[in-house]
């Protein structure tokens, strides 16, 4: 499966999360210092929903929870 929203075209993004150790300066350490750096990536939040086309047709699609609440999507 492609996490592609149709509607929006919104994709996984890579990304990294930063790992970070020590005690911060605000609490009386000597502050905190960047250990590693890990790939992730963001998945976009796809729902498989039965739309209603603007021909009146009704297909199942993935689409975007973004893009549901915006009332991008009619559904069937």
């Amino acid at each position: 499966m492609s996490r592609i929203c149709s509607v929006t075209g919104k994709r996984p993004v890579k990304g990294r999360r930063i790992h970070r150790k020590g005690q911060s300066k605000k609490s009386g350490g000597i502050g905190t210092h960047v250990t590693k750096s890990v790939k992730r990536t963001f998945r976009p939040n796809l729902q498989r929903v039965r739309v209603k086309l603007p021909s009146g047709q009704v297909k199942r699609v993935w689409v975007s929870v973004k893009a549901m609440k915006a009332g991008l999507v009619e559904k069937a």
